[in-house]
């Protein structure tokens, strides 16, 4: 094992595999490419360990990651964020090395791919279905027919459909909420494709999210599936009741510096800088960064939701700590951490140790 001396991300190497396998086997069972996304764990050697469940193609957030996993040998990759067109160059060498996939909601960015690129490429528009955070509204069918024109113009860009992240599914409040909003996308998904079928035959439609992706069973009309969070989960998803505890692949470990009994509080060094400020609601209303586990009596327990990290600033983590709990805590210790958002965390962190003490490195951003 790895000698813990300060913040460091674990990642159960079994647990993992387990997600991959029940996602492979899901989409598998509906039909479905699985096209998982790579965004959460940013890692060659994890990413080696989807091909033992047949997958192929992969999703991507930006070029530069692209260029990351093209250099590791996948060759089917869809980049699911709007073309930035002033990374032209980059895309033009993606595409004349693998199959690349682009995203585009914009006549602006469609016509510029039409005239300036140089390889075939997928394209795909990015039909907002209730997230409101990019995209093209779906009763938006003019400016949707505009932009496929555009597409069409372009002699080596081929019009794939329209593909969706359907991010409102992270703020429900049950399970039922999150049917209910999976079911309300996948309708107008199905009026767009039903409306561009005749034009387009083999139009598909894509989705991305985890919490419908693992919960949901109704997937009619869809192509492909692209979660990414399911591979390690989180507290997030756990708390929206899409996983178990024993889903969650990774834990933050950090050095308790200091105590201060007078407030019940607990200090660790892990920050802002590691977990990030994603939060959710605790049970006393309050923001909570992640949940506790301790070592007592050599055996690792998970302690109620009235211990839990409640603040954190750039390298100073807060926990409070119940009363008849404190004792649990000493200055030099190592208690593991359920982070709020695995993505985040594993971002900021930059590479990983399994639980063996392997480390495992992530793509490097300069």
């Amino acid at each position: 094992m790895v000698k813990i001396i300060r913040p460091t991300l674990i990642v159960d190497k079994e647990i993992c595999l387990r997600n991959i396998e029940r996602m492979a086997k899901k989409a598998a069972e509906h039909n479905l490419r699985f096209r998982p996304h790579f965004k959460t764990h940013q890692s060659l050697k994890i990413g080696e360990w989807f091909r033992q469940f047949g997958v192929e193609a992969i999703t991507v957030s930006s070029v530069q990651m692209a260029e990351y996993f093209a250099g590791g040998r996948w060759n089917d990759i869809t980049i699911a964020f709007p073309v930035n067109i002033l990374e032209i160059e980059n895309i033009n060498r993606l595409a004349s090395e693998i199959k690349l996939g682009l995203l585009v909601e914009n006549t602006e960015a469609a016509g510029f791919l039409a005239k300036h690129i140089k390889s075939p490429a997928d394209v795909w528009i990015k039909i907002d279905t209730g997230n409101y955070r990019t995209g093209i509204e779906p009763h938006e069918e003019f400016l949707i027919e505009e932009v496929i024109k555009q597409v069409k113009a372009g002699k080596n860009l081929t019009f794939k459909g329209f593909l969706t992240h359907s991010g409102q599914t992270y703020s429900a409040h049950s399970t039922d909420e999150i049917f209910n909003r999976h079911f309300d996308a996948l309708l107008k998904l199905k009026s767009l494709k039903q409306n561009f079928s005749n034009q387009f035959p083999d139009i598909e439609i894509s989705i991305g999210d985890t919490p419908a992706a693992t919960l949901c069973t109704n997937f009619k009309g869809v192509n492909e599936i692209r979660p990414g969070n399911f591979v390690f989960y989180d507290l997030m998803q756990q708390n929206l009741g899409v996983c178990r505890f024993e889903d969650i692949a990774v834990k933050m470990v950090c050095p308790v510096v200091a105590k201060h009994i007078s407030r019940n509080e607990v200090v660790i060094h892990g920050g802002a800088v590691h977990f990030s400020k994603d939060s959710i609601t605790n049970i006393d209303g309050k923001e909570m960064f992640g949940r506790i586990i301790i070592s007592k009596n050599g055996e690792k327990q998970m302690l109620d939701q009235m211990n839990y990290l409640s603040k954190l600033s750039q390298e100073h983590g807060i926990i409070k700590v119940a009363h008849n709990q404190f004792q649990y805590f000493n200055v030099g210790d190592l208690i593991e951490i359920i982070p709020v958002h695995s993505c985040l965390t594993a971002n900021l962190m930059g590479h990983y140790y399994t639980n063996e003490g392997d480390l495992i490195g992530m793509m490097t951003k300069f």
